[in-house]
């Protein structure tokens, strides 16, 4: 696993040296956008919403809409000063609770936490005061420049770190419209749903459940693989139009270069007659002038 975090858990007097790695991963599939005529890639520019012109990347800030239209902006420099302040690399356990008294919804993101360097002896001491007990440490602790709420329990033989939402980031249910108010069902239908759920009641085993549009999905990738489906961007992918301009160009400087020549030609192959006749017109104009 990959090392994302390093740091130290401390409560009371006890630090820990830690590192953390992420416990899950995303599994969904990606699949990229093409054109429908070479299949290649699409690319998204940048484009501001006002003058309308695409933005380079250092032409770029960061800023927050206080009200509608409005923002203020923060520097570089401004949010490197702020992560630097607030980037303290520890779990700082403040409290023990019961699992069950944290309502799942407040779950976040899970962390495997591994003891650091000279850190196994207070790491499983810690893990067996915890598992003992049958209790979790809430924690702060600082990722990527965000001071989160944390949970410290123990998972199988390991400690488990999980982010949970403050309280002012859980959404009011109240909030939810066209819910019912009061509790008044038909009692007969009542038993008919509770005993539909006794019969479906069993023991949490997460391996019998599977993401089945995932399967169908890599599975339908797979059968236009072995079909030779296959697709790769066509050769003629690309600005046409910087092709064909490219070979007018071209066109042009040939036809520019032939031009002098093609005069020089006609020059040479004059009859010598015509030229005398030019000469004695010349002259006899100039006598004339005279």
């Amino acid at each position: 696993m990959h090392t994302m975090w390093k740091g130290s858990i401390s409560f009371g007097l006890v630090n820990i040296p830690i590192k953390l790695f992420a416990a899950t991963e995303d599994k969904d599939i990606k699949l990229r956008s093409l054109h429908k005529e070479c299949r290649s890639p699409i690319q998204y520019e940048k484009k501001c919403t006002n003058c309308h012109e695409e933005v380079a990347p250092e032409d770029i800030v960061k800023g927050y809409e206080y009200v509608k239209g409005k923002y203020v902006v923060l520097t570089d420099e401004e949010l490197k000063q702020l992560k630097e302040e607030q980037e303290e690399k520890s779990v700082e356990i403040v409290d023990f609770v019961q699992l069950k008294e944290i309502d799942p919804i407040y779950f976040n993101r899970s962390y495997f936490v591994g003891p650091g360097d000279n850190g196994t002896k207070a790491y499983t001491l810690l893990r067996e005061a915890l598992r003992q007990t049958e209790k979790i440490g809430i924690a702060h602790i600082t990722i990527r420049s965000k001071k989160q709420l944390a949970i410290l329990r123990v998972y199988e033989n390991c400690i488990l770190m999980e982010s949970i939402h403050y309280p002012d980031e859980v959404r009011n249910a109240a909030h939810v419209p066209g819910v019912p108010e009061g509790t008044e069902v038909n009692q007969k239908e009542l038993q008919t749903a509770i005993s539909l759920i006794d019969e479906l009641t069993t023991s949490f085993a997460p391996e019998q459940y599977e993401d089945t549009y995932r399967i169908a999905v890599m599975d339908k990738i797979k059968e236009k693989i072995d079909q030779n489906e296959g697709v790769a961007p066509s050769p003629t992918a690309g600005p046409r139009e910087d092709v064909i301009d490219l070979v007018s160009a071209l066109q042009a400087s040939i036809e520019r270069t032939k031009a002098p020549k093609k005069q020089e030609a006609e020059k040479a192959i004059k009859p010598k007659g015509a030229e005398d006749k030019k000469r004695k017109t010349s002259r006899k104009k100039a006598s004339e002038a005279k």
